[in-house]
């Protein structure tokens, strides 16, 4: 008897092995799109092996519970942060040694296919730029919609740089994707003085592109951070002085949103440099009805913290270790 409880004790064993491996590889093919070699590489077992476990996931009903019906599917790392802030959260799983390079690819891999899903007939799309939204850029899948625009929200230039061939570059991935019609925004990132940036604002060219940008139905975007290597693209690509890093010191600031600086209880109140950025209000933000947010790295544990304590998101794509870092520290 005991002969045989053991017996029946191994076999549920192997079947819960066998479960959770189908599991990791359904999540590789279909939540990250990962070939099968890749898988087979990173799971350290052979092609035909991965063939079999997502056949397996697939009739015990595993990819269909765990990837097809995203209601039953969420994490519990999903479940609290949906919970907690009132958006939709979609946690990219990522092996414990991955790289940052590594996460960040993994998680615009899968915001490209959201925002995919979200891109419809008419739609505009306003793009903050940098660097992870040149890595979403370069995997979105073409979609056929109709009339649709895709519009730069902040200014991209500096003293070194337009920044026209980067913010083309990014934009036209999205353009390319949707068959969109682009509308850059060839203005500084951040202007020497608040009074040219109010006086530029009154330009019809300029006007233009700020009423496109306040009609967007999505809006797709990074956060910054000021900490970690390597540091985002606007604190260390020559857009700010010694000054200005100085500044948001002071005032508090742990990330941005489009070149729009706030603290970690979301608040941009008192922040001076504000008055400067080409980027759109946090109020404006708030008023385009869905708001993609995509982030990895754990550097910008604080600056996603104050960006949920902002509101400023509805949808988030975030890496597991930022998650449960997020989750952890608390809100």
């Amino acid at each position: 008897m005991c002969s045989s409880n053991r017996a029946k004790g191994a076999a549920v064993t192997a079947r819960s092995s066998r479960s959770r491996e189908a599991l990791r590889a359904a999540q590789l093919y279909y939540l990250q799109h990962l070939t099968m070699e890749a898988i087979a590489q990173e799971m350290r077992v052979s092609r035909s092996s991965v063939s079999r476990l997502l056949a397996y996931a697939r009739d015990s009903g595993l990819v269909e519970i765990q990837v097809h019906s995203p209601q039953e599917a969420r994490s519990q790392l999903e479940l609290r942060i949906a919970e907690r802030y009132g958006i939709t959260a979609h946690v990219v799983p990522s092996p414990a040694r991955a790289s940052e390079a590594d996460r960040l690819e993994r998680t615009a891999r899968t915001a490209a296919h959201r925002v995919a899903a979200a891109v419809g007939d008419r739609s505009t799309i306003g793009v903050a730029w940098g660097a992870t939204m040149s890595a979403v850029a370069r995997h979105l899948p073409s979609k056929t919609v109709h009339e649709t625009r895709v519009v730069q929200m902040n200014g991209a230039a500096n003293v070194r740089t337009t920044g026209v061939s980067y913010a083309a570059e990014l934009l036209g991935g999205f353009g390319n994707a949707f068959a969109a019609s682009v509308y850059q925004f060839s203005v500084p990132a951040i202007f020497d003085n608040p009074d040219t940036r109010r006086a530029l604002w009154r330009e019809r060219s300029v006007s233009r592109v700020l009423e496109l940008q306040a009609s967007s139905d999505l809006y797709v975007f990074g956060l910054g951070s000021r900490i970690g290597d390597p540091r985002s693209r606007i604190y260390s690509g020559g857009y700010l002085d010694r000054d200005d890093l100085q500044e948001l010191v002071r005032a508090g600031v742990v990330g941005d949103c489009g070149t729009v600086f706030y603290r970690s209880d979301g608040s941009t109140d008192g922040v001076a440099l504000n008055e400067r950025s080409s980027g759109p209000s946090l109020d404006t933000v708030r008023r385009i009805p869905h708001r993609l947010c995509v982030v990895s790295g754990a550097a910008k544990r604080d600056s996603l913290r104050g960006a949920l304590s902002a509101r400023i998101i509805t949808e988030l794509v975030v890496d597991e270790e930022l998650a449960r870092l997020v989750v952890e520290a608390g809100g």
